[in-house]
């Protein structure tokens, strides 16, 4: 009975989010922080909303591979969430037979739903649990792909930013050479020359000669 509870307030909230149009988890957390006039959300109710935003990809690819003549998003908003419970029941949780999430669902469509829905709900569940292991292979290898695709991503950008990374260094040696050792060596090497003229500037001055009186008197005669 706790678990019949718990499927009945777990449809609620897939059903309130489903007609808004909100994202599940969001609700759910709006729930657990204000329950408002209603009672806490039971454990498994709160186990089945957040298995099914989990694996809502494969839990509607699984429905709609098997469903003839109505396709998910042409059926009930109860009727669909009614099924989305039970294929998680049926493919994700083992401590749940198929045969018991089955009725259950039938019981939730006798009450929420019109009278047409419990024959077509058991035809696709049945269905749906004849074929739960290829839809648990079919996840696992969407998810190997999806993390395939991700870690190239991943590869691809740590390419491209050491692309960028060696360009900038090209751009800054090709504007800002720097000379090898052996270059700046072969420079300290080299003595500094002055010019002549540097030279006959910086050169002591010579004192004049001293004149004699005999030359003087020489000059005179």
């Amino acid at each position: 009975m706790a678990r019949s509870t718990a499927r009945k307030r777990a449809l609620n909230t897939l059903y309130e989010a489903d007609e808004k149009g909100q994202e599940v988890l969001s609700l759910l957390a709006e729930r657990l922080l204000r329950p408002g006039a209603q009672t806490p959300l039971p454990d498994y109710a709160i186990d089945l909303v957040r298995g099914v935003a989990e694996h809502l990809h494969t839990i509607d690819g699984a429905l709609d591979a098997h469903s003839t003549g109505w396709k998910l998003n042409r059926m009930a908003v109860v009727d669909r969430n009614i099924l989305r419970i039970a294929t998680w029941e049926i493919v994700f949780n083992p401590d749940v037979p198929d045969r018991v999430a089955i009725d259950e669902a039938l019981s939730l469509a006798k009450s929420f739903s019109d009278s047409d829905a419990p024959g077509f709900i058991h035809g696709l569940l049945s269905a749906v649990s004849a074929d739960k292991e290829q839809t648990l292979i079919t996840e696992s290898e969407q998810a190997e792909s999806e993390q395939a695709e991700s870690e190239q991503a991943d590869s691809g950008n740590a390419e491209s930013e050491q692309a960028e990374s060696d360009s900038a260094e090209s751009f800054e040696t090709e504007n800002n050479p720097t000379l090898a050792p052996e270059q700046e060596a072969h420079i300290e090497s080299v003595p500094f020359e002055t010019s002549t003229s540097d030279s006959a500037a910086n050169a002591p001055l010579q004192p004049e000669p001293e004149v004699s009186r005999d030359d003087d008197t020489r000059q005179n005669v």
